[in-house]
């Protein structure tokens, strides 16, 4: 029988959230070590219990590697606030598509006012600065709409030879144009006219904080 969200203890709270924290800024789970010490634990044994309680409870699941997989967290929340979980799928797919299993690093807990139902979302991790004057920086996260079109002006996550990219979507009769919104001259336009797929638009930027 999995437990649910508002059944668990503030230690596994504190537990869930420590490992969701370190997949959001890190792209990795803590090992059981390091999240002894980070719950203050002189022994990982402590840690390593905690852990089989939430992979019964239906929250984390082991990758094939070993390492652990956050697959949903609860409320932390007082209000009640209505949330969905969205998957952050990490920084960027090479040859897999963007919602593929071995991209979800976790799934994480977003108000519908931002996740807006019925439409589906992921949360990607951003890298490099060729977004910034667009309000998205290096090591944050954006929380994209899942769709296949978009229109001009729209910031995109678009999917070019199996590499993602974060740009503003422009389009005329003839060409697909792709462009920064940075200070940063070594960022130049991407012209396509095909081999080319928009796999959302962005609705949000979350900062790393």
């Amino acid at each position: 029988m999995k437990v649910r969200s508002h059944h668990l203890d503030s230690v596994q709270r504190k537990a869930l959230a420590s490992i969701r924290n370190q997949i959001v800024h890190t792209g990795q789970a803590p090992s059981v070590r390091k999240l002894a010490a980070l719950l203050g634990y002189r022994s990982p044994r402590s840690a390593a219990v905690i852990i089989n309680r939430l992979q019964e409870a239906g929250y984390l699941a082991r990758r094939p590697n070993g390492e652990l997989r956050l697959l949903r967290s609860p409320s932390e929340t007082t209000d009640h606030a209505r949330t969905v979980q969205v998957p952050l799928v990490g920084t960027a797919p090479c040859g897999a598509p963007l919602l593929a299993t071995e991209n979800i690093e976790a799934t994480i807990p977003v108000s519908v006012g931002l996740a807006r139902p019925p439409h589906r979302y992921f949360l990607l991790r951003t890298q490099g600065d060729s977004m910034t004057l667009a309000g998205i920086k290096d090591g944050g996260l954006v929380l994209v709409r899942q769709q296949s079109t978009a229109e001009n002006g729209q910031i995109v996550v678009a999917l070019i030879d199996d590499d993602a990219t974060i740009k503003e979507y422009r389009r005329d009769d003839k060409v697909i144009m792709l462009l920064p919104r940075s200070r940063n001259p070594r960022h130049k336009p991407i012209i396509l006219t095909r081999d080319f797929l928009v796999q959302g638009v962005v609705v949000a930027s979350i900062p790393n904080v």
